[in-house]
């Protein structure tokens, strides 16, 4: 008799075991879903129609002049990491990266790259900081406009719209926005 409830323990605490075990495995597997969702941008606009929000400022001396290429070595979507890029706008601005969730429902966006100071809606005077709260008027992903966002991080710097064709043979034109740390002069 002994023997049994000593059998009948052992098997409840393999059971439980592997229920938590399992249990573990589902919540990692689901938190990589969304940390993925959350990071895809399948949804963006890849193309642009190269307007330009207003009160944006041309960038006087850019590293990269319009007209020029550079290598780009952002990654924030696919295909264009390693690429070369047609340089079509530079521009002096603060750029953020954001967070939101779409006004059209669905996952949150988590560190979207990159919204300008002027794609805010009635934003104060740039730069804003890290934490703060705004209202997107960027088109770039559906959903998007509209939006309420939490800025992730803040950089002065020269942006720059470009054309380039991905690694998949997609034309993509009016790209907004590379940061100038995301170009390299051509070797």
């Amino acid at each position: 008799m002994k023997q049994k409830k000593w059998m009948t323990g052992l098997g409840v605490m393999i059971l439980a075991t592997s229920l938590a075990a399992c249990g573990d495995t589902a919540e990692d597997t689901s938190m990589e879903m969304s940390e993925e969702q959350s990071m895809d941008h399948s949804a963006m606009d890849h193309s642009g129609s190269g307007e330009v929000p207003g009160g944006l400022k041309e960038a006087s001396d850019p590293t990269y002049p319009v007209g020029s290429t550079a290598m780009m070595t952002a990654d924030h979507m696919p295909g264009m990491e390693g690429v070369e890029a047609t340089i079509v706008g530079a521009y002096d601005t603060t750029v953020y990266a954001v967070s939101y969730t779409p006004t059209t429902g669905g996952d949150p966006v988590e560190d979207h790259k990159w919204v300008i100071h002027e794609e805010l809606d009635n934003p104060d005077e740039a730069p804003l900081s890290e934490g703060d709260e705004v209202v997107l008027a960027a088109d770039h992903m559906e959903g998007m406009d509209g939006a309420e966002a939490t800025i992730d991080t803040v950089e002065e710097t020269t942006v720059y719209m470009v054309d380039y064709t991905t690694e998949d043979g997609e034309e993509v034109t009016n790209h907004k926005w590379v940061t100038e740390s995301e170009l390299e002069a051509m070797k």
